[in-house]
């Protein structure tokens, strides 16, 4: 299994309180050079506070070896070609060590925070991954650009605005999935999946992967290096008083997606509707303290790997090896959380990803 983390972005608490703290720019190129130095094998980013191409941009310069990648940029918001001109330049910056990673938003986001209409976001995805990779073909290899679509028509290259070729062209792009529409259209066109917390292992092998491979034998291709990458929901510290605020929190954040009508489905094949739906209601009428308490143990356990630092890395590989790669990290204040992270990241990268890439390819080889 290959380890990456998740640069933290300020996120908003899921019972609505205070925000983190937001990221501090300048830390940015330290931390990367941390974890290069601990055996890392990747560093990604989503787009929340901050610009996700200059965040890997800032990662890029500062490191040599540290595979770097969007965990997701809101891809509809953004012109194909814009897209493909970002992640050409971060892969020419990073000599060739860029992940493209790309996600949808939900329809609220797309209409009211970004003034977009709204389409069915899986022909969409299928339709944006197609642009980018036919722009990135024209500047490489000078192939004619025509594409054509209900979204796109793109047909035009002037030399001014063509970056031409570079020495790594092959980018791969990930696609953020939940739903097993995604997970057949990133079967189809993608290099991999990034799976959002709330899936639990069952759920990946039993809903997800199928339609992975469902999309692959439609287009013909072999998933023989297909990637799935997660960040697991984890409550993780160095003692077990430690652990109680993190559990705490981890149960806000379950309750907040099992409110969220987007993850329904992997609640669903739990047989966790009824909970989806009370605290759906809880959350349209605000009462955001009232919605943790109606996760159980069971639920939490469910979803969130729990542990203290000297068990947590050998509970993901157990719970976890269905995928790629995890995102997982500590806080590191002093040399002892240095080591303590050093011999985690040692751990998990340990990981044979036999399993997981036999359960990836399943019968299409």
């Amino acid at each position: 299994m290959r380890l990456e983390t998740l640069l933290p972005l300020g996120k908003v608490d899921p019972g609505l309180r205070a925000p983190e703290v937001p990221l501090d720019l300048g830390s940015v190129g330290r931390d990367a050079r941390l974890l290069d130095e601990l055996g890392y094998d990747g560093l990604v980013v989503e787009e929340t506070k901050d610009d996700p191409f200059v965040l890997m941009a800032l990662a890029a310069e500062a490191t040599r070896k540290l595979k770097l990648g969007t965990s997701v940029a809101i891809a509809f918001p953004r012109s194909p070609t814009v897209t493909a001109l970002s992640a050409w330049t971060i892969q020419k910056l990073s000599h060739g060590r860029f992940t493209l990673g790309l996600g949808t938003q939900v329809k609220a986001h797309i209409e009211r925070r970004y003034g977009l209409p709204w389409s069915p976001a899986g022909p969409w995805m299928r339709e944006y991954v197609g642009a980018v990779r036919a722009v990135w073909n024209c500047w490489q290899n000078g192939a004619s650009l025509d594409v054509k679509g209900e979204h796109y028509n793109i047909n035009l290259v002037v030399p001014l605005f063509n970056p031409g070729p570079i020495e790594h062209p092959d980018i791969p792009i990930h696609v953020a999935a939940v739903n097993s529409v995604m997970c057949r259209v990133a079967g189809e066109v993608a290099d991999g999946i990034r799976v959002h917390p709330v899936c639990t292992p069952c759920y990946i092998e039993k809903i997800m992967l199928p339609a992975v491979r469902a999309g692959a034998a439609k287009s013909g291709r072999s998933l023989e290096a297909f990637q799935l990458c997660m960040k697991p929901l984890v409550a993780a510290a160095a003692t077990e008083a430690e652990l109680v605020p993190k559990v705490r929190d981890a149960r806000a954040r379950i309750s907040f997606y099992a409110s969220t009508p987007q993850y329904r489905a992997a609640f669903d094949h739990l047989g966790l509707g009824e909970l989806a739906d009370r605290l759906k209601l809880l959350s349209r009428a605000q009462r955001w303290e009232e919605m943790p308490q109606h996760i159980t143990d069971d639920v939490l356990h469910t979803f969130v790997t729990i542990g203290t630092y000297d068990t947590i890395a050998k509970k993901l590989c157990d719970r976890f090896a269905v995928v790629t790669h995890c995102e997982f990290s500590i806080a590191v204040r002093n040399d002892a959380d240095r080591e303590c992270l050093r011999e985690l990241a040692r751990t998990i990268q340990a990981q044979p990803m036999d399993r997981a890439r036999q359960m990836i390819v399943g019968d299409t080889v």
